[in-house]
């Protein structure tokens, strides 16, 4: 299976019927800019498991997804991975290599179905410098980003399974969950060795605590998905720091 198809030069057809906002980075743009920058981009496809990029891999310009889900994720010793973050439609990828033009540190994969524009370095460098309001934008979220991480790297040590877990669950739901007859669906399907990663737990780990919740009343595991029964005790446990597994969540 192709991990890519380039469908077209052009993302004017696309970004004239995309139901989404895009990123909050060009939301000071007049129409004229606004259609310069739709004329950079360059539309890719993406299947479910599908590599837009590789970590080590070297890095040639930004990435603005349109729709489905990414997960951006670094790998560690001894095969496994830690997910650094989500993405839904309207976010960037990329970003942190745009002006060091070194290699990815993370690698970016496609959850589902997912359409993204791409948009080379050589040619996005000077559409700032002629719109600084993008520029001071992108040193908005890049800023934002380093806190987030800083946050993470706290929890990492501080935080118990229990958590780092709930914590998790929490941000997916508010990021891409939505009500449902049997309580808040966390909105992403992810394999539990998936959630473990994101939570910096072992899979065995999140299975137990995930168990736990479940005799508890606190989750719901109808399959692969998870609904949160009791929102108020999992926000509690959660004690959310900064952190969002979104740039917008909706």
């Amino acid at each position: 299976m192709r991990e890519v198809k380039v469908q077209s030069p052009r993302a004017t057809e696309f970004c004239q019927a995309c139901p989404h906002a895009c990123t909050r980075i060009f939301a000071d743009l007049s129409e004229s800019a606004w259609q310069e920058l739709i004329s950079l981009m360059r539309p890719l496809e993406f299947e479910p498991g599908g590599m837009i990029f590789r970590e080590g891999m070297l890095a040639f310009g930004l990435y603005i997804l349109c729709r489905g889900k990414v997960k951006l994720a670094k790998h560690t010793r001894g095969g496994h991975s830690q997910i650094l973050k989500l993405l839904g439609p309207g976010e960037i990828l990329g970003e942190k290599t745009l002006f060091d033009q070194e290699t990815y540190t993370c690698y970016a994969k496609a959850l589902e179905p997912s359409r993204l524009m791409f948009i080379p370095r050589e040619e996005f460098l000077p559409f700032l410098r002629r719109h600084p309001s993008v520029a001071l934008h992108l040193i908005e979220r890049l800023s934002h980003e380093n806190k987030v991480f800083g946050d993470r790297l706290v929890e990492i040590t501080s935080r118990s399974a229990r958590e780092r877990v709930a914590r998790a669950l929490v941000e997916l739901a508010e990021a891409f969950g939505e009500e449902t007859a049997g309580g808040w669906d966390i909105g992403v399907e992810l394999p539990r060795a998936e959630l473990a990663e994101m939570a910096g737990v072992s899979t065995e780990t999140a299975i137990r605590v995930l168990s736990e919740f479940k005799e508890r009343g606190f989750v719901a595991l109808p399959g692969r998905r998870v609904l949160i029964a009791n929102r108020d005790e999992m926000r509690a446990l959660a004690q959310p720091f900064r952190t969002f597994v979104r740039e917008a969540p909706a």
